[in-house]
């Protein structure tokens, strides 16, 4: 046996039942290299700050919705979870910690998004009270308004506050949110106002046997004119598919129904998917129903909708 070993040995046999082994030294220096370590695993890159407060973050198959979050509660704890895959891990320097720390991580994890809630619903109820508000006060959309003279549609279902036009936005049969649109173009919702599911709606569903969904007004506008349907407007490509559920489930099987997508052909050029059609095929997959997408202009490039389609061959110079 070497000294060394004899040493060790003494210094073992030498400790009282009472004491616990000497703890192997720290894997990391920072807690937030361990989160970020501890994130990596699950497929998420980001650099951890260190606010004491919950930090939202997007995951790679969900990169427009932060369902997940992370907090640093100290110099040597965090924690973090991602909501959709149930994930919930609690963190510190030597690496993954225990159980109890998961668990107390989780409560917390639920107690703020029960605060989130409460505030996202606090919000929503104001915007739907300003939406009724300013619609009750609205007058007709002048049909000389200069985005609508630029698009050569009339004004359907809109209302005028000024030089702003509005899009209702109705949820189960109530008022909740109104789409501003300027005379340049640029489209917002009122701030804090619910939108997932929330759709307007040109013409009249009663006894329609075929109902368009579309995204923007302007397109359901033109198909409107141009087919005679009933369109209902989600306003994006996200909101296809909740606003084809919902709208399923009201009318039933009996009404055939037509999803017509945007292409936005631009972005893979950039790298991108065409969400678009992408999303505008997810939701006719997920209700059963056609897909119409837009047909183009021999070497047309700048056209992605049946609107910018309707204008381009009127002559008209699309944009907004």
């Amino acid at each position: 046996m070497t000294p060394e070993t004899t040493k060790a040995r003494l210094s073992e046999e030498s400790r009282t039942p009472f004491e616990a082994p000497p703890k192997a030294p720290p894997k990391h220096t920072t807690i937030e290299a361990a989160l970020a370590e501890a994130l990596a695993r699950q497929g998420v890159t980001l650099a951890p700050r260190a606010s004491g407060r919950f930090e939202r973050f997007a995951t790679p198959d969900k990169p427009d919705s932060k369902n997940g979050w992370y907090r640093i509660h100290s110099p040597q704890a965090a924690s973090f979870g991602i909501w959709h895959w149930d994930v919930v891990e609690a963190v510190s320097l030597h690496g993954p910690s225990d159980p109890e720390a998961a668990a107390q991580a989780r409560l917390e994890a639920m107690r703020e998004r029960e605060r989130r809630d409460r505030e996202r619903r606090q919000r929503e109820a104001e915007a739907k009270a300003m939406a009724n508000r300013w619609w009750s006060q609205a007058g007709p959309g002048d049909p000389a308004h200069p985005w609508l003279a630029r698009k050569r549609l009339p004004p359907y279902n809109l209302r005028q506050r000024g030089e702003m036009l509005l899009v209702p936005l109705f949820f189960e049969g109530e008022l909740v949110n109104l789409e501003r649109i300027y005379p340049d173009g640029s489209k917002r919702p009122l701030p804090g106002g619910r939108v997932k599911g929330a759709a307007s709606l040109i013409g009249d569903l009663a006894g329609a046997k075929r109902v368009l969904v579309a995204e923007g007004w302007s397109t359901a506008a033109a198909l409107h004119e141009a087919i005679g349907c009933p369109v209902v407007v989600a306003r994006n490509a996200d909101n296809l598919a909740p606003v084809a559920r919902r709208l399923r489930q009201r009318l039933g099987d009996d009404v055939a129904m037509t999803v017509c997508g945007d292409d936005d052909r631009h972005l893979p050029a950039k790298g991108k998917a065409n969400k678009g059609a992408v999303e505008a095929r997810h939701a006719a997959l997920t209700v059963g129903a056609d897909l119409l997408m837009p047909s183009f202009c021999k070497g047309c490039r700048s056209c992605t909708d049946f609107a910018d389609v309707r204008l381009c061959r009127l002559g008209g110079v699309h944009g907004g």
